[in-house]
């Protein structure tokens, strides 16, 4: 796993340079903090957090996969702006249309982002099965 994770300095080009490279993030001895190497900036992209514990016929791995809190602050801001605007247009304006069509939005916020997060994670948990599985190839 470490042989494949990078610590990564976004400002520094040479530390992007690695080809082997499939995860950025930190590995330690009981567990690690990764996310899917890209080329282009994206959202949704998971952070995998893992925990490993041993046993005696070999090591569990837990993972959690979680939104980046800029994904985070994104989805809670444009939610709470839109639930906001649905809130004024009933109590301030008395507009019923527009207070749903702000709500709807704030809903489907809500599922796109989840939808592509999910996306996200099928990519990043088969890259990380591949690898553990030790059926990657070059």
């Amino acid at each position: 796993m470490k042989k494949v994770t990078s610590e990564v300095n976004y400002l520094d080009q040479r530390t992007r340079s690695r080809k082997n490279v499939l995860f950025n993030g930190l590995v330690g001895d009981s567990g690690f903090r990764i996310s899917k190497v890209i080329d282009r900036g994206d959202t949704f992209l998971p952070l995998i957090l893992g925990k490993i514990e041993d046993t005696p016929r070999g090591s569990i791995i837990f993972l959690k996969y979680k939104f980046f809190p800029g994904a985070i602050f994104f989805l809670a801001f444009w939610s709470l702006v839109l639930i906001g605007f649905s809130a004024f247009f009933i109590w301030g304006k008395a507009d019923y249309v527009y207070s749903g069509i702000c709500l709807a939005l704030a809903i489907l916020n809500y599922f796109i982002s989840n939808f592509f997060f999910q996306r996200q994670v099928k990519l990043s948990r088969k890259i990380f099965i591949n690898l553990i599985s030790f059926q990657m190839k070059d």
